[in-house]
């Protein structure tokens, strides 16, 4: 693992603007001083959240988005064809790199206002509250990302610590998310019950740790725990999910929408200090500027519409696609599910695209209006309320209820206005609620995870991308991403990659 341990302390002296948290670090001076008012462990805190925006960008919307059954890209970030091997690992280091990051700063603060005599008892369960849901959600990232993975909770303080965390092999994802599942049940029943947007800062609280509770068990086939958990956030977001509007609460550009459960926040002020990033570039149909006499940009069309709220200062990239499978089946454009036409777009304002005919390009729910170049200031949604309600309709399946399993499915169903769903059997049922999944939560940065959870990736990419290259490439090994050969190598070899190495890689 690399050496990222050792500064751990310099943390609190950066200048932190991420997630749109403000604090003033001025006073900290050295590592002995952290945590000597509420504050400073707020500051620390708010440096838990810095990784996210390293992670969180274009290419992970490939990684998760575009190898699977319903989305793919042609582009040249090679990752969309899985052009990946622990020699070249591709965005795997970023992930490996920054998930750790976040790791070791969350250790860092838990520990800290673990000790802290500074802050009282309700101040100390909100603050280790966020920081243990922000390293469970490092840890639910990479065991997604990569599957066994080393775990550990040890604040890295010494050379000794970090010589043996250095060499921690790959250890089991299902205990490493037991584990997080573990810790975070001893915190979040002691905090405020209230929905992330009615968060100060939208800051993660209760809601984000009893999502990630679900999740994980969900991974770990813990049903039960994930029903547990996942009744929390019926009493906190309700039992009515058509409250939550589905265009205005899955859109990106809406910040902090009363669904939400966790986003990635941006924000942009022109010539000041900015948080973007850049998915909105693989999200918009392509452009194509006009100019003045002068050779000044004053106008922008996309694939051949003119579209005022993008306005004409926006770099965009190839773009993502969806699969004909999902775009022509699931969802298609002459069907009743009002989702469609938010996540795809074969139009605009009655004006039809030069090349989304047949395929549409990405929806209005990902484009950024007014980007200037690539700085995509949009909120991306990480968890929503819809998710939960449909992991009800899962876990309630793999229970053998399904009277309970078609409740909770029919009521995403019912809120897109493509009503019930009428139960023939089990199998279809099954495939019905993993289909949903794809429909509600399409860009979500969550699919390829799905179908690996479900065992059935590797099929689902040879039977309906429309990516040929990725067809050709993917190998069963690349469900995961490998852990970077350099990594390996900083492990003392302790780490391995042995499922790559079965393909020759």
């Amino acid at each position: 693992m690399k050496k990222i341990y050792t500064f751990i302390c310099l943390l609190a002296l950066c200048s932190l603007s991420s997630c749109s948290l403000k604090e003033n670090t001025s006073s900290i001076s050295v590592p002995g001083d952290f945590f000597r008012k509420y504050s400073e462990c707020q500051s620390v805190v708010n440096g838990c959240y810095i990784p996210l925006k390293s992670i969180y960008t274009y290419t992970y919307m490939i990684a998760t988005e575009c190898v699977t059954d319903h989305a793919f890209i042609a582009s040249g970030t090679l990752d969309c064809r899985l052009d990946i091997s622990p020699a070249i690992p591709r965005y795997g280091s970023t992930v490996w790199t920054q998930g750790y990051l976040g790791v070791q700063r969350c250790n860092f603060a838990v520990q800290g206002i673990e000790n802290s005599t500074a802050i009282n008892e309700t101040q100390r369960a909100e603050l280790l509250c966020e920081a243990k849901v922000l390293r469970a959600f490092y840890f639910y990232t990479l065991t997604c990302f990569f599957g066994d993975v080393p775990f550990y909770f040890d604040d890295v303080s010494d050379n000794a610590a970090l010589e043996r965390i250095s060499m921690l092999p790959r250890m089991s994802a299902d205990s490493t998310r037991k584990a997080c599942i573990e810790d975070l049940k001893g915190i979040v029943d002691k905090v405020p019950q209230t929905r992330t947007s009615d968060n100060a800062g939208a800051r993660l609280g209760a809601s984000a740790g009893w999502m990630l509770i679900a999740k994980m068990a969900m991974w770990n086939k813990d049903y039960e725990e994930a029903l547990s958990a996942l009744s929390h956030l019926e009493e906190i977001y309700g039992e009515d999910l058509s409250v939550y509007d589905y265009a205005f609460n899955a859109s990106f550009r809406n910040h902090n929408t009363p669904e939400s459960i966790m986003e990635v926040q941006h924000n942009y002020v022109e010539g000041g200090m900015n948080y973007t990033s850049n998915v909105a570039c693989i999200c918009t149909p392509s452009c194509t500027m006009i100019y003045d006499e002068s050779g000044n940009v004053v106008d922008a069309t996309f694939d051949g519409v003119s579209i005022p709220e993008l306005g004409h200062e926006c770099t965009v990239w190839s773009a993502m696609r969806p699969c004909m499978m999902f775009s022509q089946g699931l969802q298609p454009k002459q069907g009743k599910d009002i989702r469609k036409d938010v996540n795809m777009a074969w139009e605009y304002n009655g004006q039809k695209f030069i090349n989304g005919s047949e395929r549409p390009w990405p929806g209005p729910k990902f484009w950024c209006p007014y980007m200037k170049v690539s700085s995509d200031s949009n909120n991306y949604k990480v968890f929503r309320y819809a998710d939960a309600v449909l992991l009800q309709a899962e876990a309630w399946f793999y229970l053998g209820d399904t009277e309970k399993s078609l409740h909770y499915l029919n009521k995403t169903r019912n809120r897109a206005g493509i009503g019930d769903y009428i139960f023939r059997t089990d199998v279809r049922l099954e495939e019905e609620i993993r289909n949903e999944r794809s429909r509600e939560l399409w860009g979500e940065f969550q699919r390829k995870f799905d179908l690996v959870r479900w065992g059935i990736w590797f099929d689902k990419v040879q039977d309906a991308s429309d990516y040929m290259t990725l067809k050709e490439n993917a190998l069963p090994c690349h469900r995961y991403y490998p852990i970077p050969d350099k990594e390996v190598v900083y492990s003392k070899y302790h780490l391995d990659n042995n499922e790559y190495k079965k393909y020759g890689l």
